[in-house]
Formats: structure tokens, sequence, C-alpha cells
């Protein structure tokens, strides 16, 4: 039988080496390439097309949150287990509504994240406990049927949040039209538009904004230019 190829995403190398070992111990799972960052496990998934990917939320370039909405709308086959520190209700909201088909908190024991990729590949959805009781304690009359909200106060394009994250993440105008092959002017105008959708008038407060909605760790912060 074929093994289940996994794609790791997750930034910390020492992290990403034990997960390795961990998923490798088992004899019907292969994993076929790491990725260190959201856009590098973009290119990963559109270059392997694995089974699974194991997706760390707070990782620099592009989050694991924008990198799985993206990774899903190129590859909707492809099953996304999100394995966070993470377990605030805002992060819980914002996976269900992407529609990843797993979410552990990296607390969770060794075997469980094994047990989550097989079911996932099976079509199944698996959330540890604590989060699937945390998900049902959210507000239903948001919710709907498949557990995802039927709107959100603010909507940000795709484009928008990568902004979003780069200014959060300290990068200069030129950085991210860089990172992102686009114009300075087309950063611009994409900040100003954020700002105009946020109500929010300096990049301290985008930044305080990024880290109050999860798009990136306080600790990720840079200096703010």
């Amino acid at each position: 039988m074929k093994p289940i190829s996994v794609l790791l995403a997750e930034d910390h190398e020492v992290v990403r080496q034990g997960l390795r070992m961990l998923l490798e111990a088992a004899k019907d799972i292969k994993v076929v390439g790491e990725a260190c960052t959201g856009r590098e496990a973009l290119v990963l998934a559109k270059k392997f097309k694995p089974d699974v990917i194991v997706m760390d939320i707070a990782m620099p370039n592009l989050n694991g949150l924008e990198a799985t909405k993206k990774i899903l709308e190129a590859l909707p086959a492809t099953k996304i287990i999100i394995l966070s520190a993470h377990s605030d209700d805002i992060y819980i909201e914002k996976v269900s509504m992407l529609g990843a088909a797993g979410y552990l908190v990296k607390q969770n024991s060794a075997q469980v994240l094994v047990k989550a990729v097989r079911e996932v590949q099976k079509g199944k959805i698996f959330y540890s406990s604590y989060i699937s009781k945390r998900l049902d304690n959210l507000n239903p009359e948001v919710l709907n049927a498949k557990g995802k909200r039927r709107h959100q106060k603010v909507r940000l394009s795709s484009r928008e949040a990568e902004v979003l994250q780069l200014v959060a993440e300290g990068k200069a105008n030129k950085e991210i039209a860089s990172e992102l092959e686009i114009s300075i002017k087309t950063v611009e105008k994409h900040r100003q538009h954020l700002m105009a959708k946020l109500k929010i008038h300096d990049t301290a407060g985008l930044t305080r904004y990024a880290i109050s909605a999860g798009v990136i760790e306080s600790s990720s912060q840079s200096t703010i230019r």
C-alpha cells in the first residue's frame, strides 16, 4: 500500500525534526518535504501534492492560516492539520472557517498526531478533545452547519492579509514589494486600504491589530518602521 505522503510546515527546526522522526516511525507515513515559512509551504505543496500537510500557525512571510487558505484553493484534495501552541477561540474560529481537516495543540501526545494523519487521509475531521469542546462552545448563531462563520465584521482580501502580516513583521514597503513581487505603489495602496477598512491610522496600530487577530505572535514583531 502506498504510504501517506506528508508535508511539514513548521518554522522551528528542532520541532520539525522531531515531527519527522515521529511520523516516519509509522510505516504507513512518509514525510516528503519540510517548510519553514508559509510561502515555502505553498510552493512545496504545489510541487509534491502531499496527502496531508501538518501546518503551524505562527510562521514568517505567510502565516499558517493564510497558507492553508491558499493551499486549499490550489489543492482542494489535500488535507491540512493545524498543529499549534495556540488554542484561543480566535484561532479555532479561523481554522474552522478555512476548512482544515484537523486541529491539534502541540501538547498532544505523539500517538494523537499519527492517528490524526491517518484519520484525515480517510476523509474524516480530527480535532483534539480540547479543540472540539471549545468549538462546541462558540456561538452557534454565527456558525453554519459546517462549523464555519457566516460572516466576519471586516473582510480582508488574501493580498491585504499578506501585506498586513509583512507590515506587522516590521517589513518596509520596499521589502514587502520584493517579497510579493509587486510595485511599491501597489504596497502603499494596500496599506491605505487596510487602514481605511480597519479604521487604523498608523503602522503601530496595524501591528497591534495583527497580533490581536492572530495574524502574528507578539514575539514575531520586528522594529516598526
